[in-house]
């Protein structure tokens, strides 16, 4: 436990004036007391997750906040902060709150995030006209009410892992919502009244209890649905689903985390190119087609693998038997012309050695790789070091299959995309609360 010093706060902001610091990162700290906060009139931005406070009595006086975050304390209550009317953000996940209903005269709020807590019930957000995002996900809450009836600005709505039995007309008011999620409940249905939200664009329902095509008639209504998910209801195991929801929703392109165009390929009995038969991307075809190219590229004369280990290919052991050979047949002409070598002997004995060496290196199943392939081994260390590996030799070195390749020069395949590549990221840097894409998992 911690009690938090102003005079500490102006020290590690290199400030003696407490009214110059608007933005303030206190995380991870174990404070419990946060009460000289209230010196910081200015201040607009303040993170206090991941600490052990119990109350938010302390930011009273800090009437300028406009984003606050308490995530994961030990909080049971919201008092302290009624008075923050400019409050535009909050997040106070994952504490030990009974009530939200201290948010509800903070007009100026756009984003409220208060998962994981022990909220039972959705107060009234009547006077909370600005408000977009609204994550209630993992309380216990059964119902919604009228909570949100005069609410139309909400555009993300999230009660996943609560106890709703239903939605009711509940969500009638909030004609702009475009992303509801009500995962891991017991819905039975979706009313007709949720056509009223006819800008819904992603819904997921996922592992509710919704058995038959007539408890989702009403998303024929929604034109401008993209995403859907019905995992783990009893619904998403009848046959022909994606091919009637298609019907139903032409505009849909995402049915259970998966493009519903395959979906509806798969139900027809074809396989989607590329997609295994769980809709994945099939490695072990395209495996299967670069063994076959780098098969096809050893059998030309400008592809030569050589093992790292052991040189165990026909044509590998027909070159050694020559080399030999050669070997053998340069010792018998050189002890024929022994006399006749004169002071040129100790040279052509060392390059002889050197021809030896290299000869008795192939064979060597332990010689590294590399040195088969670089240098002549007769060349001085230092000049050896500095020009390196021939490059024109040693074109391509694949460590990890232990070969040494010559690659025929080829047009990159600009369409084929492996490993890390093939997997497309997109991050999405809107602040929530703003309106922009939604960045919340919840």
């Amino acid at each position: 436990m911690a009690v938090l010093s102003w005079k500490q706060v102006l020290e590690d902001n290199n400030t003696t004036d407490p009214n110059s610091i608007t933005s303030l990162s206190l995380t991870h700290k174990a404070l419990s007391d946060v009460s000289c906060l209230s010196e910081f009139k200015n201040l607009q931005r303040l993170d206090l997750g991941f600490n052990n406070l119990t109350s938010l009595e302390g930011l009273k006086l800090c009437v300028n906040l406009k984003w606050l975050s308490v995530v994961q304390n030990k909080l049971q209550s919201l008092k302290g902060i009624e008075g923050l009317i400019k409050l535009t953000v909050l997040n106070a996940g994952k504490n030990k709150l009974k009530s939200m209903d201290e948010v509800s005269g903070l007009a100026n709020l756009r984003a409220l995030i208060l998962n994981d807590n022990d909220i039972f019930s959705i107060c009234k957000l009547d006077k909370v006209q600005e408000l977009n995002t609204l994550v209630l996900s993992r309380n216990p809450i059964s119902g919604i009410g009228q909570s949100l009836a005069k609410i139309n600005s909400i555009t993300k709505l999230s009660l996943s892992n609560c106890q709703l039995q239903g939605i009711d007309s509940s969500l009638k008011s909030c004609t702009e919502l475009k992303e509801l999620r009500l995962a891991h409940n017991d819905i039975k249905t979706l009313p007709n009244e949720l056509a009223f939200n006819i800008k819904l664009q992603n819904i997921d329902i996922g592992n509710n209890v919704i058995m038959k095509w007539s408890d989702l008639k009403v998303l024929s209504s929604l034109v401008n649905l993209k995403n859907l998910n019905l995992q783990g209801n009893p619904i998403a195991e009848k046959e022909a689903l994606a091919k009637k929801i298609k019907k139903q929703l032409p505009n849909l392109q995402i049915l259970n985390a998966k493009p519903i165009e395959n979906a509806v390929k798969k139900e027809e009995g074809g396989r989607v190119d590329g997609e295994n038969e769980s809709g994945h991307l099939d490695n072990v075809a395209s495996d299967r087609k670069r063994k076959e190219l780098v098969q096809t590229e050893k059998r030309t004369n400008y592809d030569v693998g050589i093992p790292l280990v052991e040189l165990g290919t026909r044509e590998e052991q027909k070159r050694k038997k020559q080399k030999k050979s050669e070997v053998l047949k340069e010792k018998a002409s050189t002890n024929k012309n022994d006399t006749a070598v004169g002071d040129k002997e100790p040279a052509k004995k060392s390059s002889k050695k050197a021809k030896q060496h290299k000869a008795s290196a192939i064979d060597d199943g332990e010689t590294p790789f590399a040195d088969l392939f670089g240098p002549d081994s007769s060349e001085d260390p230092l000049t050896s070091s500095r020009k390196g590996v021939n490059h024109n030799t040693l074109q391509n070195v694949d460590a990890a299959a232990g070969l040494v390749t010559f690659p025929k020069k080829k047009k990159k395949n600009k369409n084929l995309v492996t490993g890390a590549a093939a997997l497309h990221l997109s991050s999405v840097s809107d602040e929530i609360g703003l309106g922009g894409t939604s960045t919340w998992g919840d």
